[in-house]
């Protein structure tokens, strides 16, 4: 069997496959999130425990030899780590907002868009750049303390195979270091930061993903793992997103939008990032918002409402929501992508005593597909639109995405980063597999045209609100 880890934010999970992508078992097991005061971090050694635990589980219940696994996990933040990959503080989350006044500065000053010129990525306040910068000016200590700053799966890496340095691949390297056309850290954009004295830190960027041999925690011992790419581009691999335009919605914690693509366009606003992948000369065009799932999640527990309910709810209100609105911007660091906007906050509007719970949450999934409609047009996207994550398991969301989108939607379900965490390893390590089988969408749901043109001038409407609440955030 194949094994794909993916250590989520809130969850780490292990699937196995077989030879013909068939997902033939899953574990999971949630972990913490730390938050308070616009500070968000994690327990490493919790993360670490919950991978091997996963991985004991999956293959003890599934015990069919491992041909290889393949590795993914959550991008950005800051993981600080000793030369043994063991923790020196806890992880800084990418959903962290303490560096927002430092990001505040770089946006007036030039900095911001300078390194966007330089590198295509937009810093946002929970990106390593902002995070070292922050930590440098009020926690030296840490960085003096640490051997390197990696990302999470970098940790996992290196715990589970014993590896001697640190090290990570070039698309968690994309944000916001990495020089996309020589496919090596930008050391003008470390000092622009002011961090060319802790450069040190910077893991090296392995330009193929790295391969090592596991030691024995949760995998068999000598068991071949390969490390990467991180959570967005392996969803992408997973979901069969390869060809030029063809894109990739996200519908997890995260809203992440994905356009596969050659070109490099450093013009334009500045917002989201260029990763880079294994394949030299192709890139994703990404925009991954803040908050997807989480704004639901909130005003499902703000309604007393249970997942369950959400498909009877949005069928029991028309498109329109009765006329409530929602601006999706929940997350505590505001927004990222297909702008940075640190101070932006959601709203909602046309609530009255006669609004039901059913009201609020179509409002809120209608705002979230306006959110990702803007992240698409903005990556891109011209090709064909997949689409996988927690959200895929309501048919109604789905449905609605698909109207507000106006165009078809292939539906990936199951592990799909952890499916792409296979195909990379498999690409790395020279094991064939039927790259087109394994990606094959379980559904295509398509739009209905009448919905599909109400909602193109809801998506004005739309554009036409977040002008308003940019212009306040900014004040």
């Amino acid at each position: 069997m194949y094994v794909g880890i993916d250590v989520g934010t809130s969850v780490v999970k292990a699937a196995a496959f077989d030879g013909e992508g068939r997902q033939l078992a899953v574990e999971s097991r949630p972990v913490e999130l730390s938050l308070h005061g616009g500070f968000v971090e994690q327990d490493m050694e919790e993360v670490y425990g919950a991978v091997v635990e996963v991985l004991g589980k999956l293959t003890g219940r599934v015990p069919e030899p491992v041909e290889l696994a393949g590795l993914t996990g959550q991008g950005d933040g800051v993981w600080l780590v000793d030369a043994e990959g063991r923790p020196v503080r806890s992880a800084v989350s990418w959903m962290d907002g303490r560096a927002h006044e430092l990001l505040d500065q770089w946006l007036a000053d030039g900095t911001f868009e300078t390194v966007f010129r330089r590198t295509g990525g937009a810093m946002f306040p929970g990106s390593p750049g902002p995070l070292l910068a922050w930590l440098d000016r009020y926690e030296p200590k840490s960085l003096n303390a640490a051997a390197a700053a990696v990302y999470c799966k970098d940790m996992v890496f290196q715990r589970l195979t014993g590896a001697v340095r640190a090290a990570t691949d070039v698309s968690d390297a994309s944000m916001p270091f990495l020089d996309p056309r020589t496919r090596s850290y930008d050391n003008r954009v470390v000092e622009l930061l002011g961090l060319t004295r802790r450069r040190r830190l910077l893991p090296a960027v392995e330009d193929r993903i790295a391969t090592g041999s596991a030691r024995g925690e949760g995998l068999p011992s000598g068991t071949r793992l390969s490390n990467g790419p991180y959570d967005l581009p392996a969803c992408a691999l997973g979901a069969g997103v390869t060809a030029p335009g063809d894109g990739l919605l996200i519908v997890g914690t995260c809203l992440a939008a994905l356009v596969a693509t050659t070109e490099l366009d450093l013009s334009g606003e500045p917002a989201g990032l260029y990763i880079s992948t294994d394949r030299h000369g192709h890139r994703l065009r990404a925009m991954p918002a803040m908050v997807g799932t989480a704004a639901l999640d909130w005003v499902l527990s703000t309604t007393g409402v249970t997942h369950a309910e959400v498909d009877g709810l949005l069928a029991s209100t028309p498109p329109g929501a009765h006329g409530v609105r929602v601006l999706p911007y929940f997350a505590p660091s505001g927004e990222r992508a297909p702008f940075v906007e640190p101070h932006l906050r959601a709203e909602l509007s046309g609530v009255s005593l006669e609004t039901t719970p059913a009201d609020l949450i179509r409002a809120t999934c209608e705002g979230i597909g306006y959110a990702a409609r803007h992240c698409l047009e903005a990556a891109g996207l011209t090709g064909a639109l997949a689409v996988c994550g927690g959200g895929t398991r309501s048919p109604a969301w789905m449905r609605l995405l698909a109207d507000v989108l106006g165009r078809p939607l292939k539906v990936v379900e199951g592990e799909v980063g952890a499916r792409g965490a296979v195909l990379a390893a498999a690409e790395r390590y020279g094991v064939s597999l039927d790259a087109g089988g394994w990606t094959e969408p379980t559904a295509i749901v398509e739009p209905d045209a009448g919905r599909s043109a109400y909602y193109a001038k809801g998506f004005q409407e739309h554009l036409v609100r977040l002008d308003v609440a940019r212009g306040k955030a900014g004040r």
